[in-house]
């Protein structure tokens, strides 16, 4: 098939750069514009980014001239890895003006007519599509927070088998979260901090969202209740969230492994570029996940969960462990746009 060209917003950023190194090889779409800070405009690439990918820039890539934030490009596709204080002017524009907007920011997330998607989980979710009023055919659709995909994945196949009525969350997430340049070494070295922005509420909100169900062009929300608290690590790549659930009803620990272990999302992602193999790895081993070791399963579109067992406050305790700038940032969002493909809605 003749590759679709798309555009990347925000791509001198950590996730920017991640979009740019998913999609250089990427066997549907091509990169075809890149833009950034107005400071940027006129320059290329490779003068204005500090990269920090484990790949060696393309030399195409790093000599494409610089644009600014503002519709032109010769494409239909853009994917937004937009600062949040500047996103939601822009990304509105571009859908004004019938671009289909495939965002990481967090900004129209929660927006009742905007589709915020995991594939495995929610994929249906996308005709909410239908219900905005962009002129042109534009549209927004969105990705999660980087710890609530996976947290979201791995709890899919329990919701579907048993009723589930709260969920406790604490997470340890990487620094590579945090953007570039992030947080000071002096702040994070032999520390944790237990606070990151705005995080909380996020995974207490957004799962609702993405678990609940479409009804008569809206989302009703699942009425699972979550308490969350979020940590920042010194670790590189890769969130872990301990989380424990309470069941409505009994469960046996071997059967919540064989629905992990058996979930392999949904008829929409077959045939997907980026969608995993296998979803979800449960690991047997006392001491894992761990992020050096299973943060790139499944070219880091895998989530890892280990050491089940029963939790003397809750019914089971879990930990799940994703990896936050491919699956949870900018691999997301192109397999969000590989589905937007398949579905019929890229011409």
């Amino acid at each position: 098939m003749k590759k679709i060209p798309v555009a990347i917003l925000g791509a001198t950023g950590m996730v920017g750069q991640k979009f740019i190194e998913l999609l250089h090889l990427h066997p549907w779409f091509e990169i075809v514009a890149l833009a950034a800070s107005p400071q940027s405009v006129g320059k290329k690439y490779k003068d204005v980014v500090n990269w920090l990918m484990p790949s060696i820039l393309d030399s195409k890539i790093g000599n494409m001239k610089m644009q600014s934030c503002h519709p032109g490009f010769p494409c239909q596709i853009v994917f937004s890895a937009l600062d949040s204080s500047v996103a939601e002017e822009i990304e509105k524009q571009f859908a004004e003006e019938g671009y289909i907007v495939v965002s990481n920011c967090k900004n129209y997330r929660m927006h009742p007519n905007v589709p915020l998607i995991v594939p495995e989980v929610n994929a249906d979710h996308l005709d909410l599509v239908k219900t905005q009023t962009f002129s042109k055919k534009g549209m927004i659709v969105t990705n999660p927070n980087c710890s609530v995909i996976g947290i979201t994945l791995a709890l899919k196949p329990l919701i579907d088998k048993i009723a589930l009525s709260k969920i406790h969350i604490v997470t340890l997430q990487a620094i590579s979260g945090a953007g570039h340049p992030g947080v000071a070494s002096l702040d994070i070295l032999d520390n944790i901090i237990p606070y990151i922005d705005g995080e909380e509420e996020k995974l207490e909100t957004e799962p609702l969202k993405i678990l609940g169900s479409l009804e008569r062009n809206a989302i009703k929300s699942h009425a699972i209740s979550i308490s969350a608290q979020c940590n920042r690590v010194a670790v590189n790549d890769g969130h872990m969230a301990c989380i424990s659930i309470q069941t409505e009803e009994k469960i046996q620990r071997q059967e919540i492994i064989d629905l992990w272990n058996n979930f392999h999302g949904n008829s929409h992602t077959k045939s997907l570029p980026s969608a995993p193999k296998t979803p979800i790895v449960y690991h047997e081993e006392k001491a894992h996940p761990q992020p050096k070791k299973h943060r790139l399963l499944e070219n880091g579109m895998g989530v890892s969960i280990g050491r089940l067992r029963e939790c003397p406050l809750f019914s089971w305790k879990f930990i799940v462990l994703t990896h936050n700038t491919i699956r949870g940032a900018a691999g997301s969002a192109i397999l969000n746009a590989e589905l937007l493909v398949k579905n019929g809605f890229v011409e």
